[in-house]
């Protein structure tokens, strides 16, 4: 995937390599920014249709899991295609992409 090719460069550019327990923190931290977004815009979601996210805060997220995925040594294309695989062969089996 370009991106974390991306993602990878710029931590070696500026020395951003940390321990995956810690970028996973930070990707936590991330998602809760989306989510704060989401709740306020959707006054907690009593108005779904006004929900808003700032797309630097989506990219933030992504930045923090591209470099989650760096530091694990784990291909995010190769990820993403097999969570694709699994879900379609749910829709298959079950009608659902749903786990439950």
């Amino acid at each position: 995937m370009p991106e974390q090719q991306q993602v990878a460069a710029f931590l070696d550019q500026y020395d951003m390599h940390a321990d995956p327990a810690y970028q996973l923190l930070d990707l936590t931290s991330e998602v809760g920014e989306l989510a704060a977004d989401a709740t306020k815009s959707s006054q907690w979601g009593a108005s779904p249709e006004d929900l808003d996210v700032e797309s630097d805060e989506l990219g933030d997220a992504l930045f923090s899991l591209l470099t989650v995925a760096e530091s694990l040594d784990i291909d995010a294309g190769d990820a993403l295609r097999e969570s694709l695989e699994k879900y379609q062969q749910r829709i298959v089996d079950t009608g659902s992409a749903s786990s439950e």
